[in-house]
Protein backbone atom coordinates (compact mmCIF):
# COMPACT_ATOMS: atom_id res chain seq x y z
CA UNK A 1 0.00 0.00 0.00
CA UNK A 2 1.22 3.49 -0.86
CA UNK A 3 0.86 5.05 2.57
CA UNK A 4 1.53 8.59 1.35
CA UNK A 5 -1.25 8.35 -1.22
CA UNK A 6 -3.57 6.83 1.39
CA UNK A 7 -2.90 9.71 3.80
CA UNK A 8 -3.39 12.31 1.07
CA UNK A 9 -6.70 10.76 0.03
CA UNK A 10 -8.18 10.48 3.53
CA UNK A 11 -6.61 13.42 5.35
CA UNK A 12 -9.69 15.66 4.82
CA UNK A 13 -11.91 12.99 6.39
CA UNK A 14 -9.66 12.74 9.43
CA UNK A 15 -9.48 16.51 9.79
CA UNK A 16 -13.25 16.78 9.57
CA UNK A 17 -13.75 14.13 12.24
CA UNK A 18 -11.21 15.93 14.42
CA UNK A 19 -13.15 19.18 14.13
CA UNK A 20 -16.46 17.50 14.95
CA UNK A 21 -14.94 15.83 18.01
CA UNK A 22 -13.60 19.18 19.20
CA UNK A 23 -17.08 20.75 18.78
CA UNK A 24 -18.92 17.78 20.30
CA UNK A 25 -20.99 19.96 22.65
CA UNK A 26 -22.21 22.22 19.83
CA UNK A 27 -23.26 19.70 17.17
CA UNK A 28 -26.71 19.71 15.63
CA UNK A 29 -28.56 16.59 14.48
CA UNK A 30 -27.01 16.46 11.00
CA UNK A 31 -23.50 16.91 12.37
CA UNK A 32 -24.04 14.12 14.89
CA UNK A 33 -25.05 11.79 12.06
CA UNK A 34 -21.97 12.90 10.13
CA UNK A 35 -19.75 12.27 13.13
CA UNK A 36 -21.07 8.69 13.50
CA UNK A 37 -20.50 8.04 9.80
CA UNK A 38 -16.98 9.48 9.87
CA UNK A 39 -16.16 7.53 13.02
CA UNK A 40 -17.04 4.28 11.26
CA UNK A 41 -15.04 5.24 8.17
CA UNK A 42 -11.94 6.29 10.10
CA UNK A 43 -12.13 3.09 12.18
CA UNK A 44 -11.95 1.22 8.89
CA UNK A 45 -9.01 3.38 7.81
CA UNK A 46 -7.26 2.45 11.05
CA UNK A 47 -7.77 -1.23 10.32
CA UNK A 48 -6.32 -0.80 6.83
CA UNK A 49 -3.30 1.14 8.11
CA UNK A 50 -2.61 -1.44 10.79
CA UNK A 51 -2.58 -4.25 8.27
CA UNK A 52 -0.62 -2.43 5.56
CA UNK A 53 1.76 -0.09 7.35
CA UNK A 54 4.14 -0.11 10.30
CA UNK A 55 4.18 3.65 10.72
CA UNK A 56 3.69 4.02 14.53
CA UNK A 57 2.99 7.74 14.29
CA UNK A 58 0.12 7.31 11.85
CA UNK A 59 -1.28 4.31 13.75
CA UNK A 60 -1.03 6.22 17.01
CA UNK A 61 -2.74 9.27 15.56
CA UNK A 62 -5.65 7.31 14.09
CA UNK A 63 -5.98 5.18 17.22
CA UNK A 64 -6.30 8.28 19.37
CA UNK A 65 -8.75 9.91 16.95
CA UNK A 66 -10.96 6.81 16.75
CA UNK A 67 -10.90 6.41 20.53
CA UNK A 68 -11.93 10.04 21.05
CA UNK A 69 -14.68 9.80 18.44
CA UNK A 70 -16.01 6.60 20.00
CA UNK A 71 -16.11 8.32 23.39
CA UNK A 72 -18.28 11.05 21.85
CA UNK A 73 -20.53 8.57 20.05
CA UNK A 74 -21.03 6.14 22.94
CA UNK A 75 -20.17 8.25 25.95
CA UNK A 76 -17.46 5.72 26.87
CA UNK A 77 -14.15 6.71 28.30
CA UNK A 78 -11.05 5.00 29.56
CA UNK A 79 -11.12 4.65 33.34
CA UNK A 80 -8.26 6.40 35.07
CA UNK A 81 -7.23 3.19 36.79
CA UNK A 82 -6.85 1.49 33.41
CA UNK A 83 -4.53 4.21 32.18
CA UNK A 84 -2.53 3.87 35.41
CA UNK A 85 -2.23 0.11 35.05
CA UNK A 86 -1.29 0.39 31.37
CA UNK A 87 1.49 2.82 32.17
CA UNK A 88 3.13 0.52 34.72
CA UNK A 89 2.55 -2.75 32.86
CA UNK A 90 3.17 -1.57 29.29
CA UNK A 91 4.43 1.96 28.65
CA UNK A 92 7.22 2.36 31.19
CA UNK A 93 8.61 -1.20 31.10
CA UNK A 94 8.58 -1.42 27.28
CA UNK A 95 10.38 1.91 26.85
CA UNK A 96 12.93 0.81 29.45
CA UNK A 97 13.32 -2.60 27.83
CA UNK A 98 13.81 -1.14 24.36
CA UNK A 99 16.64 1.02 25.75
CA UNK A 100 18.58 -1.95 27.17
CA UNK A 101 21.56 -1.80 24.79
CA UNK A 102 22.28 1.84 25.58
CA UNK A 103 21.51 1.22 29.24
CA UNK A 104 23.87 -1.76 29.53
CA UNK A 105 26.65 -0.01 27.63
CA UNK A 106 26.35 3.04 29.86
CA UNK A 107 26.47 0.88 32.99
CA UNK A 108 29.57 -0.99 31.82
CA UNK A 109 31.49 2.20 31.01
CA UNK A 110 30.40 3.90 34.27
CA UNK A 111 31.50 0.90 36.34
CA UNK A 112 34.82 0.65 34.50
CA UNK A 113 35.61 4.32 35.14
CA UNK A 114 34.71 4.02 38.85
CA UNK A 115 36.84 0.89 39.26
CA UNK A 116 39.81 2.48 37.50
CA UNK A 117 39.64 5.55 39.73
CA UNK A 118 39.36 3.38 42.85
CA UNK A 119 42.39 1.33 41.85
CA UNK A 120 44.34 4.48 40.96
CA UNK A 121 43.61 6.18 44.27
CA UNK A 122 44.06 3.15 46.52
CA UNK A 123 47.38 2.19 44.96
CA UNK A 124 48.98 5.60 44.58
CA UNK A 125 50.01 7.73 47.62
CA UNK A 126 50.69 10.74 45.40
CA UNK A 127 47.11 10.71 44.14
CA UNK A 128 45.72 10.47 47.67
CA UNK A 129 47.91 13.39 48.69
CA UNK A 130 46.41 15.41 45.86
CA UNK A 131 42.89 14.52 46.98
CA UNK A 132 43.33 15.81 50.52
CA UNK A 133 45.55 16.05 53.56
CA UNK A 134 45.98 12.96 55.74
CA UNK A 135 43.73 14.54 58.37
CA UNK A 136 40.98 15.27 55.83
CA UNK A 137 41.13 11.74 54.42
CA UNK A 138 41.06 10.25 57.93
CA UNK A 139 38.02 12.34 58.79
CA UNK A 140 36.28 11.15 55.63
CA UNK A 141 36.97 7.44 55.96
CA UNK A 142 36.44 7.20 59.73
CA UNK A 143 33.53 9.57 60.26
CA UNK A 144 32.08 11.63 57.42
CA UNK A 145 31.25 8.84 54.97
CA UNK A 146 29.26 6.78 57.47
CA UNK A 147 27.77 9.78 59.29
CA UNK A 148 26.34 11.16 56.05
CA UNK A 149 23.63 8.49 56.09
CA UNK A 150 22.51 9.01 59.69
CA UNK A 151 23.14 12.63 60.67
CA UNK A 152 19.68 13.81 59.52
CA UNK A 153 16.15 12.55 60.28
CA UNK A 154 15.12 9.77 57.91
CA UNK A 155 12.18 11.67 56.43
CA UNK A 156 14.07 14.81 55.49
CA UNK A 157 17.09 12.78 54.36
CA UNK A 158 14.92 10.63 52.07
CA UNK A 159 13.44 13.76 50.51
CA UNK A 160 16.88 15.30 50.06
CA UNK A 161 18.29 12.15 48.46
CA UNK A 162 15.25 11.77 46.21
CA UNK A 163 15.46 15.33 44.95
CA UNK A 164 19.22 15.14 44.47
CA UNK A 165 19.03 11.91 42.46
CA UNK A 166 16.07 13.23 40.50
CA UNK A 167 18.13 16.31 39.64
CA UNK A 168 21.02 14.20 38.32
CA UNK A 169 18.57 12.15 36.25
CA UNK A 170 16.85 15.36 35.11
CA UNK A 171 20.19 16.75 33.91
CA UNK A 172 20.58 13.69 31.72
CA UNK A 173 17.04 14.01 30.39
CA UNK A 174 17.39 17.75 29.74
CA UNK A 175 20.67 17.11 27.94
CA UNK A 176 18.73 15.17 25.33
CA UNK A 177 17.72 18.57 23.93
CA UNK A 178 21.36 19.17 22.93
CA UNK A 179 21.92 15.68 21.50
CA UNK A 180 22.95 14.31 24.89
CA UNK A 181 26.43 15.83 24.56
CA UNK A 182 26.81 16.83 28.27
CA UNK A 183 25.80 13.37 29.52
CA UNK A 184 29.24 11.67 29.27
CA UNK A 185 30.72 14.48 31.39
CA UNK A 186 27.93 14.15 33.96
CA UNK A 187 28.49 10.41 34.20
CA UNK A 188 32.28 10.78 34.27
CA UNK A 189 32.08 13.21 37.20
CA UNK A 190 29.80 10.93 39.20
CA UNK A 191 31.85 7.80 38.39
CA UNK A 192 35.05 9.59 39.40
CA UNK A 193 33.51 10.68 42.71
CA UNK A 194 32.39 7.15 43.50
CA UNK A 195 35.77 5.73 42.50
CA UNK A 196 37.83 8.24 44.50
CA UNK A 197 35.74 7.74 47.64
CA UNK A 198 35.86 3.98 47.23
CA UNK A 199 39.62 4.07 46.68
CA UNK A 200 40.18 6.09 49.85
CA UNK A 201 37.99 3.78 51.90
CA UNK A 202 39.63 0.62 50.52
CA UNK A 203 43.14 1.97 51.11
CA UNK A 204 42.21 2.71 54.74
CA UNK A 205 40.99 -0.85 55.21
CA UNK A 206 37.34 0.20 55.33
CA UNK A 207 36.18 -1.24 52.03
CA UNK A 208 33.59 -3.32 53.92
CA UNK A 209 32.07 -0.13 55.30
CA UNK A 210 32.05 1.49 51.87
CA UNK A 211 30.29 -1.38 50.11
CA UNK A 212 28.05 -2.07 53.09
CA UNK A 213 26.71 1.48 52.96
CA UNK A 214 26.64 2.19 49.25
CA UNK A 215 25.26 -1.11 47.96
CA UNK A 216 21.78 -1.18 49.57
CA UNK A 217 20.56 1.95 47.79
CA UNK A 218 23.30 2.41 45.21
CA UNK A 219 22.31 -0.47 42.96
CA UNK A 220 18.79 0.84 42.29
CA UNK A 221 19.83 4.47 42.39
CA UNK A 222 22.61 4.11 39.83
CA UNK A 223 20.43 1.87 37.67
CA UNK A 224 17.83 4.63 37.45
CA UNK A 225 20.36 7.40 36.78
CA UNK A 226 22.14 5.33 34.14
CA UNK A 227 18.81 4.57 32.48
CA UNK A 228 18.07 8.30 32.26
CA UNK A 229 21.54 8.90 30.81
CA UNK A 230 21.14 6.10 28.28
CA UNK A 231 17.78 7.45 27.15
CA UNK A 232 19.19 10.95 26.75
CA UNK A 233 22.13 9.75 24.69
CA UNK A 234 19.83 7.60 22.59
CA UNK A 235 17.86 10.71 21.65
CA UNK A 236 21.11 12.41 20.67
CA UNK A 237 22.12 9.48 18.49
CA UNK A 238 18.72 9.57 16.80
CA UNK A 239 19.69 12.96 15.38
CA UNK A 240 22.76 11.36 13.81
CA UNK A 241 21.16 8.09 12.73
CA UNK A 242 17.35 8.17 12.62
CA UNK A 243 17.12 4.88 10.74
CA UNK A 244 14.50 4.33 8.03
CA UNK A 245 12.10 6.86 9.53
CA UNK A 246 12.13 10.60 8.85
CA UNK A 247 14.40 12.32 11.37
CA UNK A 248 11.56 14.45 12.77
CA UNK A 249 9.40 11.39 13.33
CA UNK A 250 12.21 9.43 14.99
CA UNK A 251 13.03 12.35 17.28
CA UNK A 252 9.39 12.80 18.24
CA UNK A 253 9.08 9.14 19.17
CA UNK A 254 12.29 9.14 21.21
CA UNK A 255 11.31 12.39 22.90
CA UNK A 256 8.00 10.95 24.04
CA UNK A 257 9.78 7.80 25.21
CA UNK A 258 12.05 9.95 27.37
CA UNK A 259 9.01 11.63 28.94
CA UNK A 260 7.60 8.22 29.79
CA UNK A 261 10.87 7.37 31.52
CA UNK A 262 10.76 10.61 33.50
CA UNK A 263 7.50 9.60 35.17
CA UNK A 264 8.64 6.04 35.85
CA UNK A 265 12.08 7.00 37.16
CA UNK A 266 10.48 9.51 39.51
CA UNK A 267 8.95 6.54 41.35
CA UNK A 268 12.06 4.33 41.10
CA UNK A 269 14.25 7.05 42.59
CA UNK A 270 11.73 7.52 45.39
CA UNK A 271 12.16 3.86 46.32
CA UNK A 272 15.96 4.22 46.17
CA UNK A 273 15.75 7.31 48.41
CA UNK A 274 13.64 5.47 50.98
CA UNK A 275 16.14 2.60 51.03
CA UNK A 276 19.00 5.05 51.50
CA UNK A 277 17.24 6.81 54.36
CA UNK A 278 15.72 3.81 56.14
CA UNK A 279 17.85 0.77 55.30
CA UNK A 280 21.40 2.02 54.66
CA UNK A 281 21.90 3.60 58.14
CA UNK A 282 19.80 0.98 59.96
CA UNK A 283 21.28 -1.33 62.64
CA UNK A 284 20.58 -4.35 60.44
CA UNK A 285 23.55 -6.64 59.73
CA UNK A 286 25.53 -5.70 56.64
CA UNK A 287 24.42 -8.84 54.82
CA UNK A 288 20.77 -7.98 55.45
CA UNK A 289 21.12 -4.40 54.22
CA UNK A 290 22.97 -5.50 51.10
CA UNK A 291 20.39 -8.25 50.59
CA UNK A 292 17.57 -5.69 50.60
CA UNK A 293 19.41 -3.64 47.98
CA UNK A 294 20.04 -6.69 45.81
CA UNK A 295 16.39 -7.75 46.08
CA UNK A 296 15.19 -4.27 45.10
CA UNK A 297 17.52 -4.26 42.09
CA UNK A 298 16.52 -7.79 41.07
CA UNK A 299 12.83 -6.92 41.43
CA UNK A 300 13.18 -3.87 39.18
CA UNK A 301 15.18 -5.69 36.50
CA UNK A 302 12.77 -8.64 36.57
CA UNK A 303 9.83 -6.26 36.24
CA UNK A 304 11.42 -4.58 33.20
CA UNK A 305 12.37 -7.87 31.54
CA UNK A 306 9.04 -9.62 32.12
CA UNK A 307 6.64 -6.78 31.33
CA UNK A 308 8.90 -5.00 28.85
CA UNK A 309 9.62 -8.09 26.77
CA UNK A 310 5.93 -9.05 26.76
CA UNK A 311 4.89 -5.58 25.59
CA UNK A 312 7.65 -5.44 22.96
CA UNK A 313 6.59 -8.79 21.53
CA UNK A 314 3.03 -7.49 21.35
CA UNK A 315 4.25 -4.59 19.19
CA UNK A 316 3.93 -1.92 21.87
CA UNK A 317 6.27 1.06 21.73
CA UNK A 318 5.26 2.96 24.85
CA UNK A 319 4.64 6.06 22.75
CA UNK A 320 2.49 8.31 24.92
CA UNK A 321 0.63 9.55 21.83
CA UNK A 322 -0.33 5.98 21.02
CA UNK A 323 -3.17 6.00 23.50
CA UNK A 324 -4.99 2.77 24.44
CA UNK A 325 -7.32 1.87 21.62
CA UNK A 326 -10.80 1.33 22.99
CA UNK A 327 -12.44 1.49 19.59
CA UNK A 328 -13.12 -1.39 17.23
CA UNK A 329 -10.64 -1.55 14.32
CA UNK A 330 -13.23 -2.49 11.73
Amino acid sequence: MDIDAFVTAHQPTWNRLERLVQRRRELDGAEIDELVDLYQRVATHLSIVRSGSRDPMLIGRLSALVARARAVVTGAHAPAWREFVKFWTVSFPVVTYRTWRWWLGTAVVFTAVAVLFAAWVSGNPEVRAAVGTPEEIKQLVEHDFANYYSENPAGSFATHVWLNNAWVAAQCIISAAVMGLPIPQILYTNAANVGVTGGLMIDAGRGDVFFGLITPHGLLELTAVLLAAAAGMRVGWTVVSPGPRPRSQALAEQGRAVMTLVIGLFAVLLVAGLIEALVTPSPLPTWARIGIGVLAEAAFLSYVIVYGRRAARAGETGDIDNAPDFAPAS
